[in-house]
């Protein structure tokens, strides 16, 4: 998945966020997972989708971060929780986050979602990818690199200049996927505690535009 801490607002969460940007690790399909005949639809997520979306979640830490994350929390992670509270968000509406689905034969099989960056040390039209998941027996099958795709293209719409992650540093799959995706360490790092834990993170950037080069920080 993306990011420190999804975003309380549409993504409806406040755990700790390893990184799409520390997201499931998006490898070769290996024998056995869905063949990709049918194409990847890219949409808005809606309120229909919170349970479709907390299973993509809840799954995908489970895999993700299996031995990165005690296991005790990925246990006790609940699609129902993770549902009641997406949907408690999505009512309440962000409107400048954005939570996009992949599906494939009519299926919610990805989940993605970015908007401004949280971070105090960026140019203010720096967007962030807050979060990515796939389904396990997806990944591998393009449907981490169309959501990629698409929440590319919606923050550069949004007129943001770069995009940041963070993503889990022992999440080597994970950074292999963004480097594919055109994003690099930027040099800051973070850590997180999970249960008496400490989880290092790094964050990786993209540049969307050549304007953002004397653009003000924040703070």
């Amino acid at each position: 998945m993306a990011g420190r801490t999804e975003p309380t607002a549409s993504c409806a969460t406040a755990e700790p966020a390893p990184g799409p940007a520390s997201g499931p690790a998006y490898e070769p399909a290996a024998h056995g997972r869905p063949a990709a005949a049918a194409p990847v639809r890219i949409r808005e997520m809606t309120l229909d989708d919170c349970e479709a979306v907390a299973t993509v979640r809840v799954r995908g830490w489970q895999h993700a971060y299996r031995g990165l994350i005690p296991q005790t929390y990925l246990d006790a992670m609940s699609v129902e929780e993770d549902a009641a509270r997406r949907r408690e968000y999505l009512t309440k509406g962000e409107g400048r986050v954005v939570d996009l689905v992949a599906e494939r034969a009519g299926r919610v099989v990805g989940w993605g979602c970015c908007g401004p960056s949280r971070d105090e040390d960026v140019p203010d039209r720096t967007a962030e990818l807050y979060a990515l998941y796939v389904l396990p027996e997806w990944i591998g099958t393009g449907v981490g690199s169309a959501l990629v795709d698409a929440l590319t293209a919606r923050a550069e719409a949004a007129g943001a200049s770069s995009l940041l992650l963070w993503v889990l540093a022992a999440n080597d799959r994970a950074r292999r996927f963004y480097a594919r995706a055109g994003f690099a360490p930027d040099g800051t790092e973070a850590r997180f505690d999970v249960e008496g834990v400490t989880v290092p993170e790094v964050r990786y950037a993209r540049r969307l535009s050549a304007s953002a080069a004397a653009e003000p920080r924040r703070g």
